[in-house]
């Protein structure tokens, strides 16, 4: 039912795009695509040959539009912004400043305000490539002039051999005029850094939590909260201090409630008397008994200053938020990263930077980031339910609004993606562990679940029932619906860029619900296998924790966790398929229920295409396991586009036939599977010819599948052949080369989820 809806609901979707584009054009321009559409069959040729993007960092609209759409597909969209008064692209503010060269990366700090700031605080989260900052290294920032401004470092993790893998940096900047940038490259340097001394919260900074629910008054405070035995400090060091902690809200008696908590993290910048708090509300113990959604008001006030307040504020079960403060004057900057160097440190997939990101795209997240859907327990730019079908900008190893601030380091993406980010405790998935007071780890519960009997969930071992405590509906009901099959990346790029610790569990929240959402038998218990999601479930859970257990810090138990679970996974892979002699020759993923379709004998090839794309960035976060998968799963992207006695514009296709009856053997050739989806008839004819494109019903030129469009299946099948490229050697670079000859190809200006290329 699902497959059949999402096919309707595409062909509703694509014509309406059709006829909504067709109504914009002038008559002169809709009388020429009809006259193309008539005769192009007549005059089709071979496709043209590969013209290569830039490969720099500079954005070139022009020459994007050029190589992608032709000339006069830049010119109407040239002659359309000149109308609306856009501009072609996002760019970095020109006003001369830039990041001095010398260091290893660097950043650009854009003031915001309208006055002269002085003494401004500043932490932001780098990721290092690694050997870039060796073991013990300290760091300065060195500005155009020469100055060199003194730097904090707090590692959280490392490479295999040592060297930085992820760290907050930290300054506090004199001066920072109106309206001015400043470069400041981060530079390597022998200077030990000074001993700070033991932890202290800012004097004054105490910060209470007060909530009425059903009139009863609970409160919590900060000061209490660092002074406890979880306090702890996330950051230390001459130039910042943050303290992190947790307390209950209690009530005048000293009642705990039994669901509500307070997290307070409190950075404190000495030498600027300034300091950042941080207030988190909970509601997600992961077995305390009748989980509930909890409405109450709520205020917090900040060194004895109100900074919130909301009345009739449902809480949903086991979700969370998050609310920011300043005592004294807030920074008013944005900052920008050097997006070469984030891409080039394999921490984040290779995104196209030739993409010029669209103006109207940016200034659409703006206007899209307003009201309730901003506040806490809204959920900012994602779906609220997940399983909807058809394509949308979160669906990737990024969404499109990260992938966009990603290119574009423009303020209005990030505020879009720290937003959603933020928000993204408000889905119903987050069981934190009261005795350890981390979110909830599968190797402490191998059988916890949301799902399955009452057998299932009973823990052999200690001879206790693991499952979490039921959830009535009528006191759980929530607008939104998560799905592991649909499941945005949410944290992982926001964590990367400010280091702040509510994003990394965010990231480690959804890395273990992916794993404990399952029955806890089809999983394997405590291995948490994700083989019985859905193809696309398994993708992008494997996406999520192959992050999580990259960037979690060193020093954190979970991290062990995650590598495991990680292990875990890439081990039954491997066994299952690239070290496999009886696997299907295909390199198909075929486990569960993927060969769903065409009565059991076809699978979805864009779910195949975000498997491997996620095994692809796994192995490039340097997960070795993760390598030999990938050189087996190249093989169907390529297949399909350069594979013996195929099409490639059958390569993106809703659907493959991957066998000839349900029950049987899979084809050992990729030809057989060509022929079984386009008909034997047709895949006698020749490719790219106008016979094979009436026989495909497609134009010469075109994958179908949306192909114009930024989320069509053939922009899904893009990572998928990018990272095949680099691993399925001639044949990968052959197929890579015809996928971008072919004619019709998005515009990903508009949303870049799915514009990577090979490194």
């Amino acid at each position: 039912c699902g497959a059949l809806f999402d096919l309707l609901f595409g062909f509703v979707y694509r014509f309406r795009s059709i006829f909504m584009t067709l109504s914009r054009l002038p008559l002169y321009l809709r009388s020429a695509l009809f006259a193309a559409l008539c005769c192009g069959a007549a005059h089709a040729q071979e496709a043209p040959a590969f013209v290569g993007l830039p490969s720099t960092g500079q954005l070139d609209a022009s020459r994007v539009l050029d190589e992608r759409h032709g000339a006069s597909g830049r010119d109407k969209e040239e002659a359309k912004e000149k109308t609306t008064g856009q501009e072609k692209a996002a760019r970095p503010r020109a006003k001369g400043a830039a990041i001095p060269t010398g260091g290893i990366t660097g950043v650009l700090i854009e003031s915001t305000a309208r006055e002269d700031q002085a003494n401004v605080p500043l932490s932001f989260g780098q990721v290092f490539a690694r050997g870039d900052l060796p073991r013990g290294a300290a760091l300065a920032g060195k500005l155009a002039d020469g100055t060199v401004l003194p730097l904090q470092l707090d590692v959280k993790a490392s490479h295999p051999d040592g060297s930085v893998r992820h760290a907050v940096i930290s300054a506090i900047l004199p001066r920072l005029g109106a309206g001015k940038d400043i470069g400041l490259a981060l530079v390597k340097s022998t200077k030990k850094a000074e001993n700070p001394g033991a932890p202290k919260p800012g004097a004054g900074a105490d910060t209470v939590v007060t909530i009425v629910v059903d009139g009863v008054r609970y409160t919590a405070s900060s000061a209490a909260a660092l002074k406890g035995p979880q306090a702890q400090a996330w950051l230390h060091g001459p130039i910042v201090t943050e303290l992190q902690g947790a307390a209950p809200l209690v009530d005048a008696k000293g009642a705990e409630h039994p669901h509500l908590a307070a997290r307070f993290a409190l950075r404190w910048y000495g030498a600027a008397k300034k300091a950042r708090v941080d207030v988190v509300i909970e509601n997600n113990w992961a077995y305390a008994p009748d989980p509930q959604n909890i409405t109450y008001d709520v205020t917090i006030t900040a060194g004895g200053k109100q900074v919130y307040e909301k009345r009739g504020l449902t809480h949903y079960h086991h979700a969370r938020w998050r609310s920011l403060a300043w005592l004294g004057e807030a920074p008013d900057l944005h900052l920008r990263h050097d997006t070469a160097y984030l891409i080039d440190s394999r921490a984040l997939p290779n995104y196209d930077r030739s993409v010029a990101v669209r103006e109207r795209a940016l200034a659409t997240l703006a206007s899209k980031w307003s009201g309730p859907k901003t506040e806490p327990m809204g959920i900012g730019l994602a779906a609220p339910a997940m399983p909807g079908p058809g394509g949308r900008p979160d669906i990737g190893l990024l969404p499109g609004w990260a992938a966009t601030y990603l290119l574009s380091m423009d303020e209005r993406a990030k505020t879009a993606t720290l937003g959603t980010a933020d928000l993204a405790g408000s889905w119903s998935i987050h069981y934190r562990d009261q005795r350890t007071g981390r979110p909830v780890s599968l190797l402490d519960y191998p059988y916890m679940t949301l799902l399955g009997n009452k057998s299932d969930t009973r823990n052999p071992k200690t001879g206790k029932q693991e499952a979490f405590p039921p959830c009535r509906k009528d006191l759980c009901k929530t607008p939104y619906k998560p799905d592991v099959s649909h499941q945005p990346g949410l944290a992982y790029l926001p964590y990367l860029v400010t280091g702040d610790h509510y994003y990394l569990e965010e990231l480690q929240f959804w890395a273990m619900y992916n794993v404990f959402s399952s029955n806890p038998g089809y999983r394997k218990n405590i291995q948490g296998l994700l083989a019985p999601e859905q193809v696309r479930g398994q993708a992008w859970a494997l996406r999520t924790l192959g992050q999580a257990a990259y960037i979690t810090p060193d020093a954190d138990p979970l991290k062990r966790d995650l590598d495991t679970l990680l292990d875990s996974n890439l081990a039954w892979y491997n066994a299952e398929y690239s070290n496999n002699p009886g696997a299907n020759k295909l390199g198909a993923i075929v486990n569960g229920y993927a060969v769903a379709y065409k009565e059991k004998t076809a699978l979805a090839p864009w779910q195949d295409d975000f498997f491997t794309a996620a095994v692809g960035h796994v192995a490039e976060l340097g997960f070795k396991d993760a390598e030999p998968l990938l050189r087996w799963k190249a093989r169907f992207p390529i297949g399909r586009m350069v594979g013996d006695g195929v099409c490639w514009m059958a390569g993106a296709n809703y659907t493959y036939t991957v066998r000839a009856a349900p029950g049987a053997p899979y084809f050992d050739s990729i030809k057989d599977a060509f022929a079984a989806t386009v008909g034997r008839e047709a895949a006698e004819l020749p490719c790219t010819g106008s016979e094979m494109a009436a026989a495909l019903k497609q134009k010469v030129g075109d994958m179908g599948g949306y192909a114009a469009a930024v989320s069509g299946f053939p922009s899904n099948m893009q990572p998928a052949l990018a990272y095949a490229a680099d691993a399925g050697g001639a044949a990968g670079r052959k197929a890579w080369t015809v996928f971008m000859a072919r004619g019709v190809k998005p515009d990903y200006g508009e949303g870049p989820q799915f514009a990577i290329v090979p490194r």
